[in-house]
């Protein structure tokens, strides 16, 4: 809490507001509208408030400042003056105004925070800062929005916060995306000869059956890819006669009777030319047919008609498969692709399940391209992650001993384990850093007060002997357990005894408090003082001096240096009126010489009176009979 300013944020239509603090003068306050000065105010009666002429807008910031003057002492001491109570407090209280001042100012700006001891600005924020030049610049929001990343960075970082449960997902599958990663010329040539893979793929079935005539020892498929690749294919030239094989289909039961007279039909055959001459006459034949017993001449070359009467199944497949024939014909080129690529076939059928998966995750993986920058900036950073990831028990340990910031006190960890000694979490009812002990529960981790001191005013309006909450200027009591003074209508009361001060929050009164009792309190701050070798400060020597030296400044005027300490003179007074006019108008002094003479206890005893002071002091009695000292 501040001693010498209060700030407020207008939230309604208040014209009122209390100063909080003493004030030497009017003249010495300020008051600023969202940093404007401003003097449309007056003063209350008792002058502990202000009253605005027109109450400020909601949401202005209101600050009302104490400046005591820091050019002109308020008190000139003369030389021989009579000093007064009025002066001292005067001179005292300039000093006491000007030192909380500072200490505020001091406490009102960013600092180091003592549990980690980094800058914190107390949770405010800082404004009016320039764009960063340097690396290790602050940069601002503005900066990091408009400058350092681009509309389409920021489109970017959506689109990923849009898709970190897929991206999670890929994270799992860095194996398999190492094995594509290692066989990507391999998904390449796939992804080159999709077409082809599809179209394999549309005729899976027959490529298996494919497949599997080509492991068979005698393999149909190679058979008639080998008779194709002849320079005269059976093949062809059956399928270039494929009209006479039909016919000779069409008419089977006539090429068996003829098989069975083969010898005389090579007979005939050898007498082409006659029966072609026959053929011409045909009515004759008809006439000869009917002198069948001549035909069977025709059997002494029955042998060679039964030949083909042996493979007229055969010559019957060929003529009904002769579509087929004709198509493999036709698809020869790609089927020998097909054979000698069979190695790769097999291989992209074995891994078809990666190949699915990597498929149907095709939308990810182009996401995950299009975000190279922040995977590298992930990579680049690497080293803090695997820091944080080697002291993870540190990290999940200080998560047990810092439980966070509540507005109550916990009962337990996040986990749910129970509280043991030194955990701490920040009470935010009460701004306060809390710790956790055993014996006594949760208490503040230092000082209630914010600074030396903090004073309270309650107005006893009903018959009690509790105080606690708000006092009559609206600030929260809080004190450090028995660090504090109460007074009770300006009587100091006896803690322990008149009054309990224990709670931290409440005064309890071994009496009941009177209706219109007047209750102050001046809490007191509460700090350990550092242990400081007088060889770490600045200006010092470096070394400590030999015994009985002090530090004082050097011939020079521009350092220190350790030198021999003087104790103080000792100044003995005999005092005396000479003339018998009542004034004191003689002295006699004996001193010490700067340490070098002794005054014995019978000379110290006869003085008039003694003084304490540094050597070098002349003394002298004024027309009045009063001591002047000159130095």
């Amino acid at each position: 809490m501040a001693n010498s300013f209060v700030r407020f944020t207008q939230t309604g239509s208040t014209t009122t507001y209390p100063l909080g603090f003493e004030y030497r003068s009017q003249a010495d306050i300020s008051v600023t509208l969202n940093g404007i000065a401003t003097t449309a105010f007056t003063y209350n009666a008792a002058g502990t408030e202000i009253i605005f002429n027109t109450a400020p807008a909601v949401g202005t910031a209101i600050q009302i400042t104490r400046a005591t003057s820091q050019t002109q002492k308020l008190v000139d001491y003369a030389e021989g003056s009579v000093l007064t109570e009025g002066d001292l407090d005067t001179d005292s209280q300039q000093a006491f105004f000007m030192s909380q001042e500072s200490i505020d100012k001091a406490n009102d700006v960013i600092g180091v925070d003592a549990s980690n001891f980094q800058w914190t600005a107390g949770n405010l924020r800082i404004t009016n800062v320039a764009d960063p030049v340097n690396a290790q610049d602050v940069a601002t929001k503005n900066y990091l929005e408009t400058v350092w990343l681009s509309p389409s960075n920021k489109a970017d970082l959506i689109t990923v916060a849009g898709i970190n449960t897929e991206i999670s997902n890929v994270s799992g599958k860095t194996t398999e995306i190492t094995t594509v990663s290692t066989d990507i010329a391999n998904v390449n040539t796939v992804a080159t000869n999709i077409n082809n893979v599809n179209t394999v793929a549309t005729d899976i079935a027959k490529v298996i059956k494919v497949a599997d005539d080509l492991n068979e020892a005698i393999s149909e498929v190679e058979t008639v890819a080998n008779d194709l690749n002849e320079a005269t294919s059976e093949i062809d030239t059956v399928a270039n006669s494929i009209a006479n094989v039909d016919l000779v289909g069409q008419n089977d039961a006539n090429v068996t009777k003829v098989a069975n007279i083969d010898a005389n039909v090579t007979k005939v055959a050898n007498i082409d030319g006659n029966v072609t001459k026959v053929a011409n006459i045909d009515t004759n034949v008809t006439k000869v047919a009917n002198i069948d017993t001549n035909v069977s001449l025709v059997a002494a070359i029955d042998s060679d008609v039964s030949t083909v009467a042996g493979i007229d199944g055969n010559v019957t497949a060929v003529a009904n498969n002769q579509t087929n024939i004709n198509a493999v014909n036709t698809n020869s080129t790609n089927i020998n692709a097909v054979a000698g690529n069979e190695t790769n076939i097999n291989a992209v059928n074995t891994n078809s399940t990666n190949i699915n998966t990597v498929a149907g995750l095709n939308t990810e993986i182009t996401n995950v391209a299009a975000k190279t920058t922040e995977i590298t900036n992930v990579s680049n950073d690497i080293t803090n992650l695997n820091t944080v990831a080697t002291n993870l028990t540190n990290v999940n340990s200080f998560s047990q001993t810092y439980l966070g910031a509540f507005s109550s006190a916990p009962s337990a960890t996040g986990t749910g384990a129970a509280l043991a000694n030194g955990m701490l979490y920040f009470d935010t009812t009460s701004d306060i850093l809390k710790v956790y002990a055993t014996a006594s529960g949760w208490q503040a981790a230092g000082s209630s007060v914010n600074g030396t001191s903090d004073r309270f005013q309650f107005n006893v309006t009903s018959v009690v002997n509790t105080l606690s909450g708000n006092d009559a200027n609206g600030s929260s009591l809080t004190y450090d357990a028995n660090f504090v003074d109460v007074f009770l209508n300006g009587i100091k009361q006896r803690n322990g005894t008149d009054v309990t001060v224990t709670s931290g929050n409440s005064l309890v009164f071994a009496s009941n408090l009177a209706i219109g009792d007047i209750v102050d309190v001046i809490a007191y701050g509460t700090f350990q003082l550092a242990n400081v070798s007088i060889n770490d400060l600045v200006d010092t020597p470096a070394s400590v001096g030999t015994a009985g030296q002090a530090l004082v400044v050097n011939g020079a005027g521009n350092a220190l240096t350790y030198a021999n300490a003087s104790s103080a003179e000792v100044y003995g007074f005999n005092l005396s009126d000479t003339n018998s006019d009542g004034i004191l108008d003689s002295i006699i002094v004996t001193t010490t010489n700067g340490g070098v003479d002794n005054i014995n206890s019978a000379t110290y005893s006869a003085f008039d009176d003694v003084l304490y002071a540094a050597t070098g002091f002349t003394w002298s009695l004024d027309a009045n009979g009063h001591l002047i000292a000159t130095v």
